[in-house]
C-alpha cells in the first residue's frame, strides 16, 4: 500500500455527514425530524435569479474559461457594493471571485503562510478552517473565546500568542459556530495589532448580510487608505442569495496578496464557475429588497429561537446571531457528542456537538436554524425538555 499524506490522515473526517447518520436511527415518534446541523439557506433563490441562472447555463460563452480572478462584471459590481457598505474605496482590481468561501480561505492562507507557520484561529472555530490549516501543515493556534466574553476574541490575548512563526490572525464575524458579532472597536484593535506585528488580518464575513437589526457594516477597516497592507476580507454569496450549490465566494485584498492569490486560484480552480457570476452581478442591486426581507426573516428566527429556549429548563443560549445559536446543554460533564447523538436519535433534532469546533467545548451544542421555519422551532421545547441520557 502506498503512503498517504500524514497531514491529511491526521485531519478529522467532515463532521456533518457523520452527524447526519444519527438521524437514520430516529423513529419519528416526536414529529418530523429537524435538521439544525448545517448553515443552509431556508428558501430557494427568487424566480428572477433562477431565470438568469438558467439562461446563463444555456449560453456558449459561459462554457468557456473565464479570467482567473473572476468575470469583470461581478468583480466591478461587488467592489462597488463593498465601497458603499464600508465607506471605503474598493476597486475591481482588489477583488477575486472564488469557488466558494472555503476556497477563498485556502487561497488567502496560502498567500501568507506555509507549512510550519502558525495562524491564530478563534476557538471555538469553524471546523473547515482548522481542517484546511491542518492539511497544509500550518498550526491552527487556538485563540480561546468563552461565554463570559460573549465569545468575542481578545486582542491582548492574541498578542500574547504571536511569535516568529505567526503569519496571520483570523476573525469570523458574525461567527460560525457561536453567532457572536464582534464589536467594531475590537476589530479595529485586531487590525492595529496585525499591522504593528507585520502579519495579515484575515476577516471572514460570510454572514455579514445577517447582522442584527439596524447594523449595516461590521467594521470601518476599508476607510483606512492603508488597509491593503494588512487586511484580507472573505465573503460568500451562498447565504445572502440562497445559492450555496453554485459555490461563489470573494476575496478583497491588496495587490501584493492578490498577486499570490491569483497563483493559488489558477492552480485550484483555473477560473470560478461562470454560470452564476453574471446572474449575481445583476442580483447585487436587483435583489436588494429580497435580501432585506431574507435578513428580516433570519432576525425573526433568532427571536423565535430565543423565546423557545426560555421554555427549556437547563438549556441556555450562550451566544446567538446570524444563522447560529451556541447553546449550553443541561447534562453537566457529559460529552457533547453523546448529548447531540441522543437528541438526534431519540428526539429527531440534529445539532452539532461543541467538540466539533475545537477544545474545551463539551458543554455546548451548535444549532443552525436558518433553514427551520418558526413552526418547526416551536416544537423544540417538548423535544429538549424530555431528553434523557
Amino acid at each position: 500500500m502506498f503512503a498517504l499524506n500524514p497531514d491529511v490522515v491526521d485531519t478529522g473526517t467532515p463532521p456533518i455527514p457523520a452527524a447526519r447518520a444519527w438521524m437514520t436511527r430516529y423513529d419519528g415518534a416526536h414529529g418530523a425530524p429537524i435538521d439544525l446541523s448545517q448553515a443552509a439557506p431556508g428558501s430557494a433563490p427568487p424566480q428572477p435569479l433562477l431565470d438568469r441562472l438558467a439562461a446563463a447555463a444555456g449560453r456558449p460563452d459561459t462554457a468557456r474559461y473565464g479570467p482567473i480572478l473572476g468575470d469583470d462584471a461581478l468583480r466591478s459590481r461587488y467592489a462597488a457594493e463593498v465601497s458603499t457598505l464600508y465607506g471605503g474605496r474598493i476597486a475591481a482590481d482588489d477583488i477575486a471571485i472564488t469557488a466558494g468561501c472555503n476556497l477563498a480561505f485556502l487561497a488567502a492562507v496560502l498567500s501568507v503562510a506555509r507549512a510550519g507557520d502558525a495562524v491564530l484561529l478563534p476557538s471555538p472555530w469553524y471546523f473547515n478552517h482548522q481542517m484546511t490549516l491542518n492539511m497544509l501543515g500550518i498550526e491552527a493556534r487556538p485563540l480561546a473565546c468563552d461565554a463570559a466574553s460573549g465569545f468575542v476574541p481578545d486582542p491582548a490575548a492574541a498578542e500574547a500568542l504571536i511569535d516568529a512563526r505567526t503569519r496571520a490572525i483570523v476573525l469570523v464575524t458574525p461567527n460560525n459556530p457561536t453567532g457572536a458579532i464582534y464589536p467594531e472597536g475590537v476589530i479595529a484593535r485586531f487590525a492595529a495589532l496585525a499591522r504593528a506585528r507585520g502579519i495579515a488580518l484575515v476577516i471572514d464575513e460570510t454572514y455579514r448580510d445577517f447582522l442584527g437589526t439596524g447594523a449595516n457594516r461590521a467594521h470601518g477597516l476599508f476607510t483606512d487608505p492603508a488597509w491593503r497592507d494588512t487586511v484580507i476580507q472573505l465573503y460568500s454569496f451562498s447565504k445572502a442569495y440562497a445559492v450555496p450549490g453554485h459555490r461563489v465566494g470573494a476575496i478583497t485584498a491588496g495587490p501584493a496578496a492578490l498577486g499570490q492569490i491569483l497563483k493559488v486560484l489558477d492552480s485550484f480552480q483555473i477560473c470560478p464557475a461562470r454560470t452564476a457570476q453574471g446572474a449575481l452581478a445583476w442580483a447585487i442591486e436587483g435583489l436588494s429588497d429580497w435580501r432585506a426581507a431574507t435578513r428580516a426573516t433570519i432576525n425573526a428566527r433568532i427571536q423565535a429561537f430565543q423565546a423557545v429556549l426560555q421554555a427549556c429548563p437547563g438549556w441556555t443560549i450562550s451566544s446567538i446571531g446570524a444563522y447560529f445559536a451556541y447553546v449550553r446543554h443541561p447534562f453537566g460533564d457529559e460529552r457533547a457528542e453523546r448529548v447531540a447523538e441522543a437528541l438526534a436519535t431519540g428526539r429527531g433534532v440534529l445539532g452539532l456537538p461543541g467538540s466539533y469546533f475545537g477544545p474545551a467545548q463539551e458543554g455546548h451544542l451548535r444549532f443552525a436554524f436558518a433553514n427551520a421555519d418558526e413552526a418547526a422551532i416551536a416544537t423544540l421545547p417538548a423535544r429538549l425538555k424530555e431528553l434523557r441520557l
